[in-house]
Parts: structure tokens; C-alpha cells; sequence
């Protein structure tokens, strides 16, 4: 009688020592799983301690980047009308804000602080002039092959052709407005493709956004 009891003691505790483990086991894994998004949605220009810094590319390999922006100057129609004309006391807006454009993307990181300097191989800044909508749309698309996007390099492209546009026109139209300025695609890296909203492909059909 001894021995079995002590045998069904045994046996007792070696499955209330397995059912601890099985609840320790349990209680750890929502732990790893809620540690898994504060790692993912850290922001990169910010160390551990708060304080902003330049990301280290260095390990990342070069890939053929691609990003293209858009924005839009709203007007007065008869502003639109002498820029299309180009009637406007300055001269030519659209050429001016091209240029300006193309030669505010090569100096973002001089602009934007903690932006790595890239050697672009391709910037085009193009217009179009909306009768309906009374404003010029401008859209940016600028190239690289390296180890970090140029996504900035278009957005301040298109900033600064707007900020252009305003000033040839200013004498004119001082209420125009520089607006809804966008990402509107970007290509290559890790992260692959990804499309703002309405975005669409390059033979007409509007692709997915990743």
C-alpha cells in the first residue's frame, strides 16, 4: 500500500510539474509576439535614447531606386492663362521651375538634415496645366543606383518648382496656393514597391499598393 501511494504521489506531481511548464511555456509567447511591432515601427532617425540621427547604409547593397512625387499650384484662371501664354513679367514660369526643380533635388541633403547625399542619375520635373481645377500640376521622378530611396529628392523637387511657380506669378496672384504635395510611387530597396492611392501602371492599369 506504501509503495503505491508513494508511485501515485510521484505520477501526481509529475503532471502538475508538466502543466506548469505548459502555462510558463503560454505566458511566454504573447510576450515575444507583442515585442515583434516595437522593433518594426521604430523610427529610423531616432536613436534609443530620442536623439535624432543619420541611419548607417552601409551594409545595404545598391539597387536601381526610383521615386516619383507630385503637387499642385492653385491660381487665379487668368494667372494660368499668362502662364500658358507665357505672359508673366518674369518670363517663362514653367522653364524656370523646371530647372529649379531638377537643381533643388541634387542639394536635399543640404536642405533636409539628416538626408544622404546621392548622386542621382536622372531627375525630370514635368507640368501640366489644368483649365478646369485653375492650377498647374507638377509631377517629379528622380533615379538613383545606391543603398537608401529617393523619395525625398522628389518630394523637394516638386516643392521647390511650386515654390518657383509662385514667385514668377506673385506679382499677380499673391493667393495662390501650393498644395496637396505627395509621394506618389517609389521603386527598388528592400521594402520593393509601393504606390499611393489612384497610382497607376505603367500600361494604363492601376497597380496595387505593397
Amino acid at each position: 500500500m506504501t509503495a503505491t501511494s508513494n508511485q501515485q504521489r510521484a505520477t501526481s506531481n509529475q503532471q502538475r510539474a508538466t502543466s506548469n511548464q505548459q502555462r510558463a511555456t503560454s505566458n511566454q509567447q504573447p510576450a515575444t509576439s507583442s515585442q515583434q511591432p516595437a522593433t518594426s515601427d521604430r523610427l529610423t532617425h531616432v536613436d534609443e535614447s530620442g536623439r535624432a540621427r543619420m541611419v548607417d547604409v552601409g551594409d545595404k547593397p545598391d539597387t536601381q531606386r526610383v521615386a516619383v512625387a507630385r503637387g499642385e499650384v492653385q491660381m487665379k484662371p487668368e494667372t494660368l492663362a499668362l502662364i500658358r501664354q507665357n505672359a508673366l513679367a518674369k518670363g517663362d514660369a514653367l522653364a524656370t521651375a523646371r530647372i529649379a526643380g531638377i537643381m533643388a533635388a541634387k542639394r536635399t541633403a543640404e536642405l533636409i538634415p539628416l538626408c544622404h547625399p546621392l548622386a542621382l542619375t536622372h531627375v525630370a520635373v514635368d507640368f501640366e496645366l489644368n483649365e478646369q481645377a485653375a492650377c498647374v500640376e507638377i509631377t517629379a521622378t528622380v533615379e538613383t543606383v545606391g543603398k537608401t530611396g529617393v523619395e525625398m529628392e522628389a518630394l523637394t523637387a516638386v516643392s521647390v518648382a511650386a515654390l518657383t511657380i509662385y514667385d514668377m506669378g506673385k506679382a499677380v496672384d499673391r493667393g495662390m496656393r501650393i498644395t496637396n504635395v505627395r509621394l506618389m510611387e517609389k521603386r527598388g530597396g528592400k521594402s520593393g514597391v509601393w504606390q499611393g492611392e489612384g497610382v497607376t501602371g505603367r500600361g494604363g492599369e492601376k497597380e496595387r499598393s505593397d
